[in-house]
């Protein structure tokens, strides 16, 4: 508590160029991010048992105390200034009449964490515990979490069970084998990727098919893009079966990678037809084949994370003056 504490104060005493108005930040879950208390966080048990961080914040500094989820502060920083803004824009310039305003964002790194923006707000979940991606059924292994296969030590774990090497490398090295920058088990390091990749893309397919948004992937790994993101969409817009083993498209909408300057603008070629309008001598046109963009961060994911818990703070502080005014 006072690390935290102290933080704010040397951030307040030697970094702001005026008198703060809130303090706005993102914390893990699960938590009761209105009220400012976290519950039992996975990752940093000296939060278990329940603990009031916002409001011990606003007693101590006297400001409005804003927590969000980190995966919800990163999505909603790229859908107001990375990624949707970009997708929309592309919009505008092929004079297409339509806007995204659902976005997905995903991060992989020491986990997996994810954020919901629908119509342009964040959508935190009736019990604030929107989102939480990391608790999905993994793919490859049912019996366990997909953030055991999608994270640093997901990675670490497939290399070293498919190299057989007793050394434990990092990430960032196991990528640099796979793309042979460093010698090692290369076939091994690839493999490692693409199981992670599965796996991702699996709980993003499921995700995907409830929100219907674009996506963004953040965190550390996002530096690894290119060797997730091409499995990562081979699985999206790959098929998948009922019992009589006819075949459906995995998700309804077809994936486009907004990292290759050819899928973005097939992206935006999109196909029109006219169709009768029954009892009619009209005709009406519409956009037959359904399409999302998927992207890595356009911000960073810190960057955007900041951003969003910039925005959330102005937000109610412009709500509170509006309130006072009717008053």
């Amino acid at each position: 508590m006072e690390t935290i504490i102290n933080g704010f104060k040397e951030v307040e005493e030697l970094l702001l160029p005026e008198k703060a108005i809130a303090i706005s930040f993102a914390f893990p879950g699960p938590a009761e991010y209105k009220k400012g208390i976290i519950i039992n966080p996975p990752n940093f048990p000296s939060f278990n048992g329940g603990v009031a961080l916002g409001p011990m914040l606003e007693d101590y500094f006297n400001l409005p105390t804003y927590i969000n989820n980190d995966g919800d502060l990163f999505t909603y920083g790229e859908a107001i200034g990375g990624l949707l803004p970009e997708v929309n824009r592309g919009f505008k310039d092929f004079e297409i009449g339509k806007e995204f305003k659902n976005l997905i964002g995903v991060t992989i790194g020491t986990g997996f964490g994810a954020g919901i923006v629908i119509n342009n707000q964040i959508c935190g979940g009736d019990n604030s515990a929107g989102g939480e991606i990391w608790l999905m059924r993994n793919l490859l292994e049912p019996e366990i979490i997909v953030e055991e296969s999608v994270s640093v030590r997901g990675i670490q774990y497939y290399y070293k069970e498919i190299s057989t090497e007793s050394a434990a490398l990092s990430p960032r090295d196991i990528f640099e084998i796979a793309v042979g920058g460093k010698e090692g088990n290369r076939d091994a390091a690839v493999k490692a990727y693409n199981e992670v990749a599965q796996v991702a893309a699996e709980a993003v397919a499921n995700a995907i098919t409830m929100i219907d948004g674009a996506v963004v992937i953040g965190g550390g790994i996002a530096g690894s893009s290119s060797l997730l993101l091409p499995q990562i969409l081979k699985h999206l817009n790959g098929n998948i079966e009922n019992r009589k083993r006819k075949k459906f498209n995995r998700i309804v909408s077809k994936a486009f990678s907004f990292e290759e300057e050819k899928a973005k603008q097939e992206f935006y070629n999109r196909a029109t037809r006219k169709v009768k309008i029954p009892f009619s001598f009209r005709k009406i046109e519409f956009v037959e084949d359904k399409r999302i963009p998927l992207g890595i961060s356009r911000l960073g994911t810190n960057n955007a994370t900041m951003l969003g818990a910039y925005a959330v703070a102005l937000a109610k502080a412009e709500k509170g003056v509006r309130k006072k005014e009717k008053v």
